[in-house]
């Protein structure tokens, strides 16, 4: 079976490092080559193109997903699909992205199945959107303008919670953030573990993927 060459793009390297988590230990996937946004992807894919489908988010800084995509597409010297990463506050994006005949639309949030299914998809030239991003083009097909209800829900997390998950969105270690906090170790477990089951996220990754999608804080 062929591996599906992959090259990374994401401007938070814990989404990265989630993504490549899950696929390093397939041999069906391998990460050919990552950069932190889009002017950095279009260097490096300009000296080194070899790979079958682009993972990319959209909102970064110094070129957007939406820029590398139209300036890849524009320039292609090579047959590529994409794949492109969502977070449910950056929907008004996708229209934009679909216009350019992008291959898959997934969320941030989506579990190590769901990313190895889009990518295997995109690779063998079908279409995948995760069911959030189908149900948000519907919407807007009917002129729904109405937000899905994971949006409207408000979790209630306490000022500790807010706090330990501004250090993990920080990319701080357990020891870091118990050291920030003058709390145990322990603490900071048990704190994680509150979170995830408050946010339904599945793992570090995803707890990032509610902070930012929330836009809890400023800094991030």
């Amino acid at each position: 079976m062929k591996t599906i060459k992959i090259f990374l793009v994401d401007d938070h390297k814990m989404i990265r490092d989630g993504i490549k988590f899950y696929l390093d230990e397939d041999e069906r996937f391998e990460i050919v080559g990552e950069a932190n946004n889009g002017q950095e992807a279009l260097s490096m894919i300009s000296k080194n193109g070899n790979f079958d489908v682009l993972v990319t988010d959209i909102v970064m800084p110094s070129m957007d997903g939406i820029e590398l995509v139209k300036n890849l597409i524009q320039g292609a010297t090579i047959e590529f699909k994409i794949l492109a990463l969502t977070m449910l506050s950056e929907t008004q994006h996708i229209k934009k992205m679909l216009n350019y005949g992008i291959q898959g639309y997934i969320l941030k949030s989506s579990g190590e199945e769901e990313i190895k299914r889009a990518i295997t998809e995109v690779a063998a030239g079908n279409t995948y959107y995760s069911q959030e991003v189908t149900t948000i083009i519907m919407n807007n097909l009917r002129g729904d303008k109405t937000r899905g209800s994971r949006m409207a829900v408000d979790i209630p997390l306490t000022k500790r919670e807010r706090e330990v998950l501004h250090l993990i969105v920080k990319e701080y270690s357990n020891q870091e953030i118990a050291d920030e906090l003058f709390i145990s170790v322990r603490t900071v477990d048990a704190h994680k573990r509150n979170l995830l089951e408050k946010t339904g996220a599945k793992n570090m990754a995803g707890l990032a993927v509610f902070a930012l999608e929330k836009r809890l804080f400023d800094d991030i």
